[in-house]
């Protein structure tokens, strides 16, 4: 499967950027921000959902990706070991509320309740996949309970 390269300019853009990276993991120490470039940018191993359904029972994708975060002003974390490469966070959903459109609040929210917040001049994500995916036998389960 060829590498996915997808832009987000608006809330409908960003929902499928969320989708695709679901259960993702990562780790506060490959998180970046850049005051002067107001750029914030995570790499994370992204889980193949599109590719889960259509491979072989048993045997599932992950790739390295790069999500990338244009026009932040500010950054905000709680239950995030700044630069740790111990913690590991599960992907759970990328969010945006408005506040003074099209400005507002990007939301990345993590399984157990860490969480990210972008204070950002308007919606402009990429997702980047940045290399070849490799064979994994989990897939993520979410309980009901």
């Amino acid at each position: 499967m060829a590498d996915l390269k997808l832009i987000a300019m608006d809330g409908a853009d960003l929902a499928v950027i969320s989708a695709h990276v679901q259960d993702a993991v990562c780790k506060p120490a490959m998180f970046d921000y850049s005051p002067a470039k107001r750029q914030f940018s995570l790499v994370l191993n992204r889980f193949s959902w599109d590719a889960a359904h259509s491979e072989r029972k048993g045997t599932y994708q992950r790739h390295g990706s790069v999500l990338t975060f244009a026009g932040v002003n500010a950054v905000r974390t709680r239950d995030i070991q700044r630069g740790s490469d111990k913690q590991v966070l599960s992907l759970l959903s990328v969010q945006f509320a408005a506040d003074n459109p099209p400005a507002g609040i990007i939301e990345i929210v993590f399984s157990d309740g860490p969480v990210l917040q972008l204070d950002v001049e308007c919606i402009e994500v990429r997702l980047n996949d940045l290399g070849s995916a490799w064979e994994t036998k989990f897939k993520p389960r979410h309980p009901l309970a």
